[in-house]
């Protein structure tokens, strides 16, 4: 199989967010890296957002590159609202959890 890497951080729940790498059979090799001093990589392969996740199969960033064991169906109406659900729980379920456990410390 081709070289996958995914570049993430502890506690990053985005970083989490990957498993679908495992839930398709793939295996990847997981770079930590230092949100602080980032690496040469991340900013290669994530030059815009210079954020993680970033998966990477043969050197470039992956989007959907796997047809077998799909995570998304392959009705249009389906994808766009798995997307929808993703992002909301990125941006607003997330930002929740952790304003809570702030709040609770």
């Amino acid at each position: 199989m081709e070289e996958v890497k995914l570049f993430g951080t502890w506690p990053s729940p985005y970083g989490y967010g990957v498993i679908w790498a495992q839930l398709k059979g793939v295996k990847y090799e997981y770079i930590k890296e230092d949100l602080a001093n980032k690496s040469d990589l991340l900013l290669q392969y994530n030059p815009v957002h210079k954020k993680i996740p970033v998966p990477v199969h043969n050197e470039k960033p992956i989007d959907e590159t796997w047809p077998q064991n799909p995570l998304l169906s392959d009705g249009p109406h389906e994808r766009a609202l798995a997307r929808f659900l993703t992002k909301f729980i990125d941006e607003k379920v997330i930002l929740y959890i952790f304003t809570s456990y702030k709040f609770t410390i």
